[in-house]
């Protein structure tokens, strides 16, 4: 009985003890974690020099498979290496690229905030076929859709020669015949690069290692438009092949592949579409228009509904919030992609949402909106969440109620075996996929699973309101109830 009165009393002392009792679900403890910034830094001007690998088999627009590597000299000078496969794993090479270049800096982009904006010059560009399908596909192409001057790139019939290295582009000669390949380095127009430590994995091991990520501009969703593009998000970064993450099984694969050479990647387990459970985002992400965000989804299969709570911010470390939108509806049964191998199509009714703006700025912004349009007009106060679903939306946010998207889905699994979502990528003009049509052909940023079930999140509003600040400023969880404790320490003392 002793032992029982001092375990009561202990539960007593640590309830109103400070600092509080902490204790979090992992998927906060990752949106806590961003919102910290996750110890990212970022260098500018940024330093390019050394060679930036993928991590993985990319997919593009279109779509697109292929692993890129970049080398950048101190002489502002570049030669990049994009391969392309047949595949989406990255193990069936079509062609290779080799771009030759000069990459100049500038200042920081007024745009996007954390970049930098950089003109280019293209040298040369060359190809390598990988087989005759590849070298008919690319000639016709090029025959049928390029100027006078390329009319007769390759002659009908012509047979491959493996290793060949045929000349797409010359600034010396003034030729260019990469348009039929909706071929463009637009992406180096916007550049970033950011570094982060990566705790040791060896349990005997202590430290961390530095892992940096060169992040260059997105490729337009729309094909036609990719040529005259200039970003203002980011695709996949590329990692820095002296400090990159481990384990990585592609990065030294792609850092040794070449021209003649591209990088066949390891097999990877196919995994069927589970989506039951609760995913989120891996990092600040970027999306065009200059929108910084972090993503949370709850996947319910037993009926097919979803959650989702959307993290808006207005800095690239997501730090700053300006506004969090929630949204939830049904998703139809996934069925194979026909157009992008590996990916799942759905289609995402949206019926209801949510608001809560996170500064005033943006509460501002929503009570100036004409009455009607977005919640009760002249209501809105920060940190206050609204239901917009009376309204059907919010004009002011573009969100419009109720809507169907057409989605495109993935899952796999990372180097660490841990599940990953991929959700279609945005159509770059901000405009929504709700017709099948604009179905997605490549993929955002990916979500990490975070709850194999889903957890309870009804009561989250946002990560700046979840309770006191401790004596560094951080904001601090708050103790579990005394009456909760009370009624631990009673069923020991019964149990006894």
């Amino acid at each position: 009985m002793v032992r029982c009165w001092w375990l009561a009393g202990l539960l007593l002392a640590c309830a109103g003890a400070e600092p509080p009792l902490r204790w979090e679900p992992r998927c906060r403890q990752q949106l806590r974690h961003l919102q910290d910034g996750a110890r990212i830094a970022a260098r500018l001007p940024p330093r390019l020099e050394g060679r930036w690998v993928s991590t993985g088999c990319e997919v593009r627009p279109g779509p697109e498979f292929l692993t890129r590597s970049y080398l950048f000299y101190a002489n502002r000078l570049f030669k990049a290496y994009q391969f392309y496969y047949w595949d989406p794993s990255c193990r069936d090479p079509s062609y290779s690229l080799v771009i030759k270049g000069k990459l100049r800096l500038r200042q920081a982009s007024w745009i996007t905030r954390g970049a930098t904006e950089a003109d280019y010059h293209l040298h040369k560009v060359g190809i390598v076929f990988h087989s005759q399908k590849a070298m008919q596909e690319v000639a016709s192409w090029i025959n049928q859709t390029s100027g006078e001057g390329c009319s007769g790139f390759l002659p009908p019939g012509r047979t491959w020669a493996p290793g060949a290295l045929y000349e797409l582009l010359s600034a010396k000669t003034e030729r260019d015949c990469t348009a039929a390949l909706g071929f463009a380095m637009h992406e180096l127009s916007l550049v970033r690069v950011e570094q982060h430590y990566q705790p040791l994995l060896q349990p005997q091991q202590s430290g961390s290692r530095l892992v940096e990520e060169l992040y260059l501009g997105d490729i337009h969703t729309e094909w036609l438009e990719r040529l005259h593009y200039r970003p203002t998000g980011y695709q996949r970064p590329l990692q820095s092949a002296m400090h990159h993450v481990h384990p990585c099984p592609a990065c030294g694969i792609i850092y040794r592949a070449d021209e003649h050479h591209p990088p066949i990647l390891p097999v990877r387990a196919q995994l069927p579409m589970q989506l039951s459970g609760s995913w989120v985002s891996t990092h600040c992400e970027v999306r065009p228009a200059v929108l910084f965000l972090t993503r949370y989804f709850i996947f319910h299969g037993n009926n097919h509904t979803w959650e989702g709570y959307y993290y808006h911010y207005s800095d690239p470390l997501c730090k700053q919030p300006t506004f969090t939108i929630y949204a939830s509806g049904h998703y139809t049964q996934g069925i194979p992609s026909s157009k992008v191998r590996g990916g799942t199509e759905l289609a995402f009714k949206v019926t209801g949402a949510r608001v809560t703006p996170m500064d005033q700025v943006t509460a501002t912004m929503l009570n100036s909106s004409e009455p009607g349009s977005c919640g009760l007009a002249g209501s809105w106060s920060t940190g206050v969440e609204q239901d917009i679903t009376p309204t059907n939306g919010c004009l002011a946010l573009g969100i419009r109620l109720p809507h169907t998207e057409y989605e495109l889905f993935k899952t796999e699994q990372d180097a660490k075996e841990r599940s990953l979502l991929y959700i279609g990528e945005r159509p770059t003009d901000g405009s929504s996929p709700d017709r099948p049509d604009k179905r997605p052909t490549s993929y955002q940023a990916p979500l990490i699973q975070c709850a194999a079930a889903p957890e309870e999140f009804s009561n989250y509003v946002s990560l700046k309101y979840l309770g006191k600040k401790d004596a560094n400023g951080n904001e601090a969880l708050k103790p579990l109830p005394v009456a909760f404790l009370l009624f631990i320490a009673l069923l020991f003392l019964r149990w006894d």
